[in-house]
């Protein structure tokens, strides 16, 4: 761009630099000749300090995290303590205590809190009438999405699970998962996240107040077992199935999660084996 005397003299007065070719030198650009125009008295050569090529390329870099201003940096979600009183909250309380947890990190990517699915409740205040209660592990993507537990294959597989012993996630049954938020890319809940989380879980089944428990997954049950069994966490699944244990007074069957059979056909006749037994432990409570 070319500048008369009076927009360098501008220039000048303002402390921005402006660069120009050495006045002796020549440059063939696409074999045309470019000479340096004369310099105005206005502006003195020496007035204008050099430009460090290494300062060119750190102006070209893309900026890092770590160069950027605290005021630039996009600020994370603030974490919050659980709130007070969940084990004396009511069904609705208890809900919107979900909806706006942020007692983990988990909080940070959810798009919905997973409370649970299940017939609509008596009245005002008052939780669902059911005597089965599933327990899974965590949402996933479309449960996140969704805002609601075991959506997609996984979920339609556990739904004719249900239908074939009498049981509609909508009519006498409650669904809810260990963790209220969906782990990043699907992956395993860390031990504090269901450390969090287990008060939600633990007021969910006292105001649901059911007869039988099925747990699905090693998470499920590790967080259901782990005061009454010991060492659950270092025993196989297989090894907790087949036998009836207890929650707080409550019968729980350990059973395989719906997305694990998918991926073990097989199983899903220990699956099936599973649901009889509870079937058979409800009876016996009748």
């Amino acid at each position: 761009m070319d500048l008369d005397e009076r927009q360098r003299a501008m220039l000048a007065e303002m402390n921005i630099p402006v660069w120009w070719p050495p006045a002796a030198a020549e440059a063939e650009v696409e074999g045309i000749a470019m000479v340096a125009p004369a310099v105005s008295a206005a502006v003195p050569r020496a007035a204008i300090p050099p430009v460090a090529p290494e300062s060119i390329a750190a102006s070209k870099r893309p900026a890092r995290a770590a160069d950027l201003k605290p005021s630039e940096d996009r600020a994370a979600p603030a974490l919050q303590p659980l709130p007070a009183g969940i084990a004396t909250m009511d069904w609705p309380a208890l809900q919107a205590a979900v909806a706006g947890c942020r007692a983990c990190r988990l909080c940070e990517g959810r798009h919905n809190t997973v409370f649970g699915v299940g017939p609509a409740a008596p009245a005002p205040g008052r939780a669902p009438q059911v005597d089965w209660l599933i327990v899974g592990e965590a949402p996933g993507e479309k449960e996140d999405l969704a805002g609601e537990p075991f959506v997609g294959p996984a979920g339609k597989l556990l739904d004719n699970m249900l239908k074939a012993i009498g049981l509609d996630r909508h009519a006498n049954v409650f669904i809810a998962n260990v963790i209220k938020c969906r782990p990043p890319g699907n992956r395993n809940p860390e031990p504090g996240e269901v450390a969090q989380c287990e008060p939600y879980l633990r007021r969910q089944i006292e105001l649901l107040e059911p007869k039988i428990i099925l747990a699905m997954g090693r998470f499920a049950v590790n967080a259901l077992l782990q005061a009454t069994v010991p060492e659950v966490h270092k025993l196989p699944l297989g090894k907790l199935r087949g036998q009836p244990h207890q929650y707080r007074g409550v019968p729980v069957i350990a059973t395989y999660h719906p997305a694990y059979l998918l991926r073990n056909l097989p199983d899903k006749a220990k699956a099936w084996a599973d649901l009889c037994l509870a079937l058979e432990v409800l009876q016996r409570r009748a």
